[in-house]
């Protein structure tokens, strides 16, 4: 495409979208790779970004083309260091060194506010990537002290849910055994400077492994009957929530119930293979769209946490045509490479004003709390709650990062949320 009209291309973009899209969405960022050939300009994208609201942006490196682009914006960076530096990093000289020449040049101009070590490394069983994630986590958070940036930048890496244990029901979550004596320092380095605690959550591939027994509209943020979790009489009406919720039992089942969860990336695929079940372009603006206007609603608490807010990355800003992987992973764009919308996200700014909550609403309450009928209809005192059956989280309805031979006790906790939905739906 010629210059002028691929800037032509964006301008029609820009006009389209801002009837769309709010002016400013404060708790949703969004996830910007660049594993393609045909991403636009920095600079170019710099307005895509304000076009869909978002004010957080989050890498997977420091590329500095980006990080001058957005100078002067107000838009807030999380940076990245790949799997590949954590043996370097954990000498704060070398640290020190990455920081001068990543982050310094950039700052105050550039809001970055973290930086992230590695990316699932304790998914992903290699001893020497572990063995290094708290050391490297630890030698660039003493580098940052050194450069004076310690109080402005932080530190933290980013986890699969499928660290849990348990995650079924949410009270129950618990983090892996296997894990939890090499996650127990790194929780505690988080409680000593203060940094958020990030998962990368993934309703998609719960319902692309049971599309038959997963409720779609509970996945997508769509009206539907919910669950109850058994132990503290929470709703829940949306999966992410009930996953977010089950990651803040697990840290405080650990010890560490102070520490603030953010979710580092979530997103829905708008086109996959044969066997990815779900990914269309109609699911993708059902999840997104509707997540947006959750955290727009200001419905950005969970039921366990209402007194925190949400920070939550959607995945992805572009589709990225050299990523690896199953046809999905080269279609979680918000946009296409051209600047176009991958999908309509469904909604106008007209409905963002009356506060629409696209449905859903990750809202919740205690049961006995008297005369609330709930978004769905009926007394929350007829809501059954589910049996206390806490399953893997590897096998869990609210699983991601599925293995090949670690489903059985999926067939069990999914038939217990279906009878759960059914035995409602008598009731009301």
């Amino acid at each position: 495409m010629e210059l002028n009209s691929y800037h032509h291309c964006f301008l029609l973009l820009l006009l389209s979208v801002t009837v769309i899209f709010p002016a400013a969405v404060t708790s949703i960022g969004v996830n910007y790779g660049q594993i393609g050939d045909n991403l636009p300009s920095p600079s170019d994208v710099v307005p895509l970004v304000k076009s869909i609201g978002a004010t957080k942006v989050k890498l997977y490196d420091a590329n500095p083309q980006i990080l001058k682009a957005f100078a002067n914006t107000g838009v807030e960076f999380i940076i990245g260091l790949g799997n590949e530096y954590l043996s370097k990093m954990k000498d704060p000289s070398k640290a020190l060194i990455w920081i001068k020449q990543n982050l310094t040049p950039f700052i105050p101009a550039t809001n970055i506010t973290c930086i992230t070590i590695g990316n699932e490394i304790l998914a992903l069983n290699d001893s020497s990537l572990t063995d290094n994630l708290l050391p490297a986590m630890q030698g660039v958070h003493s580098a940052l002290i050194t450069a004076g940036l310690s109080d402005q930048v932080s530190v933290t890496t980013a986890h699969s849910l499928s660290i849990l244990q348990t995650s079924f029901p949410p009270s129950a979550g618990e983090f892996r055994s296997d894990l939890i004596d090499c996650l127990t320092p790194i929780l505690e380095f988080h409680r000593k400077t203060d940094s958020p605690f990030l998962i990368n959550a993934y309703p998609f591939f719960a319902y692309k492994g049971n599309p038959k027994e997963v409720p779609l509209e509970f996945v997508l943020f769509q009206p539907n009957q919910g669950i109850v979790d058994p132990a503290t009489g929470f709703h829940y009406d949306n999966m992410l929530f009930a996953q977010i919720d089950a990651v803040y039992s697990a840290l405080a089942a650990a010890g560490y119930k102070s520490l603030k969860v953010q979710i580092s990336e979530t997103g829905w695929p708008s086109k996959g293979d044969d066997d990815e079940v779900g990914a269309t372009p109609e699911n993708a603006k059902k999840y997104n769209g509707n997540l947006i206007k959750l955290m727009m609603g200001k419905k950005t608490k969970t039921p366990l946490k209402p007194n925190n807010d949400l920070s939550i990355y959607v995945f992805a800003l572009f589709n990225e045509n050299m990523k690896p992987g199953p046809t999905s992973e080269r279609n979680y764009g918000l946009f296409k490479p051209d600047g176009t919308q991958a999908y309509s996200l469904g909604f106008t700014l007209n409905d963002v004003g009356k506060g629409a909550s696209g449905g859903g609403g990750g809202g919740s309450s205690n049961s006995s709390s008297g005369g609330d009928s709930g978004v769905f209809g009926g007394e929350r005192g007829k809501t059954p709650v589910l049996p206390v059956a806490p399953d893997s989280a590897s096998t869990g309805y609210l699983a991601i990062s599925l293995a090949p031979g670690k489903r059985k006790g999926q067939g069990a906790i999914l038939s217990m949320v279906m009878s759960m939905l059914l035995a409602r739906h008598l009731l009301l």
